[in-house]
């Protein structure tokens, strides 16, 4: 349940450093946690998530009512809306996760050295992991479940607009912990939307956190990259592009664009912008941008895209480097796979990017020249998701080149130790 300030009381640092003794005490027997013990938590979770549908749907109905009052954008509240097939979808992700292979203890390489030592280099939990989210009840289930597989204490500070949804979904986690026998405290949320809590946590609650993975919009990602004092897995803006080259088939390139653009248009990996060959503008252009049209987007385009389709509006040089999370896109035409990668190099976030092709050279080149953290090859940019790659789910996609990249699963919530084995060996 959420608390008010005066609930708490004024020190926030108090409350805060108490939840990271708590999670540091938990973490302890969560790390040697049987791979039985926290699949049947994670079971007993996705059951408990659907017990309470309607408590969660009912508490759901007070945070969109609560956010529509303020003004959230309709981005933000297709986020933050939950239904019957969203919360089943939750509980599917949580048994999805329970199915995959425990990662903890898993042998990454091994080898023998001369003097006869054995190394092996073996997964081993990150700690304590703290999440920042915005808007996303959901996260709440998937950052939870993904820490327990992976043996790894959470804390989870949910946005004060989805605060009624989260401590009803954090109860359903809870459930599943105690049937297990597991810590309770192994997932905490915290019990305050007073954002002196994630200055609390960007200190580190006293070097009890050992990463944190925001997830929400620019300016939340922004502050956690520039103030956190422990590691950050985070992308700041999922400036995802679709190219068509003059080798794409032009009904899959029609669908693609489509889905690409408005299947969802508030998540990171929603295509923001259109590249199309020069080379085949007079035949792909304008079915592509009719369909967009037709399916209620908003089209800016370069003068040239507008001339051969007049219902663009002029794009701004602040365009093509606008991550709109909205029914939006730009478009502009470029020569060939190098003006696809010279556009991309100089504007993409590095999230996720695509190419419609059908010539092999020109999908190497894409693949081999563009570094961004996910790449696609006749394939919607919507697959940018860890769920879709065979995660389970994700808590996140990471840009930055260090640990993670990419969809942040269990395996990317882990790191490793050496075992190094002998039988009397001295180092001359």
């Amino acid at each position: 349940m959420m608390l008010t300030k005066a609930e708490v009381g004024t020190d926030i640092a108090s409350l805060m450093a108490k939840i990271g003794a708590k999670a540091r005490a938990a973490s302890g027997p969560l790390a040697v946690a049987s791979a039985e013990r926290k699949h049947a938590a994670l079971v007993g979770m996705a059951e408990a998530l659907i017990r309470r549908k309607d408590e969660i749907l009912a508490a759901n109905a007070i945070d969109i009512t609560n956010a529509e009052e303020a003004g959230l954008a309709a981005s933000l509240l297709d986020r933050l809306k939950l239904d019957h097939g969203r919360i089943r979808a939750m509980a599917d992700g949580v048994r999805a996760i329970a199915e995959l292979k425990d990662p903890v203890g898993e042998i990454i390489a091994e080898w023998d050295r001369p003097n006869g030592l054995h190394i092996e280099r073996v997964r081993t939990p990150l700690g304590i992991v703290g999440v920042i989210y915005e808007s996303r009840p959901n996260v709440t289930a998937d950052a939870g479940a993904l820490c327990l597989k992976s043996g790894n204490a959470v804390i989870l500070r949910g946005g004060s607009d989805s605060a009624q949804s989260t401590a009803v979904i954090h109860a359903a986690l809870i459930e599943g912990l105690k049937a297990a026998g597991l810590p309770e405290d192994a997932i905490q949320i915290v019990p305050v939307t007073d954002r002196a809590a994630v200055g609390e946590m960007l200190k580190g609650l006293g070097g009890n956190l050992d990463v944190i993975i925001p997830r929400g919009g620019k300016s939340l990602v922004a502050r956690v990259q520039a103030e956190a004092r422990v590691p950050v897995f985070a992308h700041l803006e999922g400036l995802c592009h679709l190219y068509i080259d003059r080798s794409a088939d032009l009904a899959m390139a029609r669908r693609i664009a489509v889905n690409a653009k408005m299947r969802r248009t508030g998540i990171c990996g929603a295509a923001e912008t259109l590249l199309v060959d020069r080379a085949v503008a007079s035949t792909h252009l304008v079915p592509i941008l009719g369909d967009l049209r037709d399916a209620g987007c908003e089209i800016r385009g370069s003068a040239e895209v507008r001339a051969l389709f007049p219902d663009a509006k002029p794009a701004s040089e602040e365009d093509w480097s606008t991550e709109y999370l909205d029914a939006i896109i730009a478009i502009a035409l470029v020569d060939g796979i190098s003006g696809a990668i010279g556009h991309i190099d100089r504007y993409s976030s590095h999230h996720t990017e695509a190419i419609i092709a059908e010539d092999a050279k020109m999908v190497e080149r894409f693949f081999n020249e563009i570094d961004s953290a996910i790449l696609l090859h006749n394939a919607s940019t919507q697959f940018a998701d860890g769920g879709e790659f065979g995660m389970g789910a994700e808590i996140g996609i990471a840009t930055g080149k260090m640990h993670a990249r990419g969809p942040v699963g269990v395996e990317q919530l882990t790191s490793f130790k050496y075992r190094v084995r002998g039988n009397g060996q001295t180092r001359p």
